[in-house]
């Protein structure tokens, strides 16, 4: 009897989250000749038809012709469109939060496996307060934006110039260790707490939450409040809500096309399977920050091993992989980033990591995960010096022996083992 009262429940349930699958077929509702239209939804869609095309054809004929790479470039499109959306679905200076912007999935720009990238919309000349918990992060920092192209105000000789950049670990803590921060671009008359000074352009902060050991470090917490208006806000307007929507393939296109052919470039300048000296300082990225990068090419049966003396004092470092429209390679479920809490140096002080895509059985190795053709970027942070590593080639079967003798052995169950840790210790950390 009680088997029987179950499944009869078992089907109301059924019935009650499907009911187009128990209840009779009704008739279908007539849709009007001329339905009423939404303001921009068709020049929206119109801007982003052509754009997987636009992508593809910074890229070199081989690139554009394999379907593996057209539905990649698909994928890339997809993510941009995500991070856009993010942006004009929520975003508002008068009434900001820190948003999602590039990651794991919205993977633009090879986004380091190791930050969680927020940004949050503020008015310019708006005086903002930040709250929260500064956890134990060893860099958890706030860059200033000016407009993107596309937006009010852009302006192409401002966009390329430096702007501040703001460190939640230099605040002040309470007992319970929590912060409290006002950005404005004038100190308010007699306040004497923590205060940042913020440019009068400024339109966006990004935030950049930098972990290395993930099983232990904790992350910021974080709220952003506007405090020179009342919390009052109104019905977005249909006019705002069309002006977002018709700026969203801008936005989208902007970031999908921003990078397409990087990798390409840096074939053609010669660095394969050689490293450079990346400058970001004109691309929002941190002063304190040196950028190395440079493609790789390997066939199943080779192997790079990447070596470079490490600095004496640095706040952090790591090495990345990104496949040729430079979108990180998979760090979740693949052995492709590593940083100063996962890859150590030698005893001599040199850092050695080998690049396959197979397995050599070593703790430093990046997993091209399929990816055959890509490239090779690493960062030192707040170090004593950079170095740009060296790159030398060499057949798989002789990589054990081309490393130090003393250098440790991985087995195939170890690495199960290392690679399950690394994805549950990712999704701990607070992606969105």
């Amino acid at each position: 009897m009680m088997m029987k009262i179950q499944n009869v429940l078992a089907a109301a349930m059924l019935c009650g989250c499907a009911q187009a699958v128990c209840a009779e077929p009704g008739p279908t509702p007539p849709v009007p000749e001329d339905p009423p239209a939404v303001a921009g939804w068709n020049e929206f869609v119109d801007g982003l038809r052509g754009l997987p095309g636009r992508v593809l054809a910074k890229l070199p004929e081989p690139m554009r012709q394999d379907p593996q790479v057209q539905q990649e470039v698909g994928r890339l499109v997809l993510e941009s469109l995500a991070s856009s959306t993010i942006d004009a679905l929520g975003g508002d200076g008068d009434f900001p939060a820190f948003l999602p912007v590039i990651g794991q999935l919205m993977n633009i720009g090879q986004p380091n496996a190791d930050t969680v990238y927020r940004s949050a919309r503020i008015t310019p000349g708006g005086r903002y307060r930040l709250r929260g918990s500064r956890g134990s992060l060893r860099m958890a920092v706030i860059a200033e934006s000016g407009p993107a192209p596309g937006e009010p105000g852009f302006d192409p000789a401002q966009a390329r110039a430096p702007r501040s950049t703001h460190d939640l670990n230099a605040l002040k803590l309470d007992p319970q260790g929590g912060y409290d921060v006002l950005l404005s671009p004038q100190r308010p008359e007699g306040y004497a707490g923590d205060w940042w000074p913020l440019s009068p352009t400024t339109n966006k902060l990004l935030l950049r939450l930098v972990g290395s050991d993930w099983s232990r470090e904790r992350d910021p917490t974080i709220a952003i409040e506007r405090i020179d208006r009342a919390m009052d806000p109104p019905r977005r307007s249909a006019a705002d809500l069309e002006r977002r929507l018709r700026r969203l393939p801008d936005a989208t296109a902007f970031m999908a096309l921003l990078f397409a052919d990087h990798v390409e470039q840096l074939r053609k300048d010669g660095y394969v399977n050689k490293l450079k000296v990346f400058d970001t300082s004109k691309m929002g990225g941190l002063a304190s920050q040196f950028y190395y990068e440079g493609a790789y090419d390997l066939r199943d049966d080779e192997a790079l091993i990447v070596e470079a003396t490490v600095p004496a004092h640095c706040l952090y470092r790591s090495m990345i992989l990104t496949n040729e429209l430079y979108e990180t390679t998979n760090w979740n479920e693949h052995h492709s980033s590593l940083n100063d809490s996962q890859a150590a140096a030698d005893a001599d002080g040199v850092l050695r990591v080998v690049v396959s895509s197979r397995d050599p059985g070593v703790p430093n190795w990046l997993d091209t995960a399929g990816y055959p053709r890509g490239v090779i970027q690493g960062r030192w942070t707040e170090c004593d010096t950079q170095p740009v590593p060296s790159v030398r080639k060499l057949a798989f079967a002789g990589v054990r022996k081309a490393l130090p003798r003393e250098t440790a052995k991985v087995t195939p169950e170890q690495r199960e083992r290392v690679i399950r840790e690394r994805r549950t210790q990712l999704q701990q950390r607070p992606l969105w």
